[in-house]
């Protein structure tokens, strides 16, 4: 499997390595026509205004908003993703939302259909406000929804790639694996 991350800013080496780490190759993409042959894409955590920014100067949110394939959005990715930006997943976020740089924190998440606890970092997170009739929440902290999957979006507002486990990433795998047959 070849994955796109979205290399403009924030961590996308870390997503590159967790990747590589499960045997897909990884491909930093920063230009439009570096999508073409992915069969999916990851869009990091970083700056969300920043993001927004550098996509519209390379054009790369239109390219994104054109990428047929699976996308898996953490933090700030999943901010560009929300309704409010690109619009590609039906749900709002607020920015910042569990405050700011010093309250960073780590906590321990209920992940859907497994029993071991996902550790989850949570750094300047956004917190899901809505989600919309489609939206199915895969994890879960204090009750609010973490990491949720709409078709083929899969985001987190959390940074899944700062930790030694993989399952977020073996799920959004899997995701391209299922998407890839029913396109073939």
């Amino acid at each position: 499997m070849r994955i796109g991350v979205l290399a403009v800013q924030g961590n996308f080496r870390e997503h590159a390595a967790m990747l590589r780490r499960l045997g897909a190759e990884a491909v930093e993409v920063r230009k439009r026509e570096q999508l073409q042959g992915v069969d999916g894409l990851v869009i990091p955590g970083g700056e969300s205004t920043t993001f927004m920014r550098l996509m519209r100067l390379y054009g790369l949110d239109e390219a994104v908003g054109e990428f047929s394939g699976p996308v898996l959005g953490t933090c700030a990715g999943m901010i560009v993703l929300d309704r409010r930006h690109l619009g590609a997943v039906d749900i709002e976020v607020d920015r910042n939302a569990y405050g700011r740089q010093v309250a960073s924190f780590e906590a321990d998440l209920t992940l859907a259909g497994d029993a071991e606890p996902l550790r989850g970092v949570f750094i300047r997170a956004p917190r899901v406000r809505d989600v919309g009739p489609k939206v199915e929440v895969l994890a879960e902290l204090d009750g609010e929804p973490v990491l949720l999957r709409e078709g083929r979006f899969m985001i987190a507002s959390f940074h899944p790639e700062l930790t030694d486990d993989t399952r977020v990433h073996k799920r959004f795998l899997e995701l391209v694996r299922e998407e890839s047959h029913v396109r073939a």
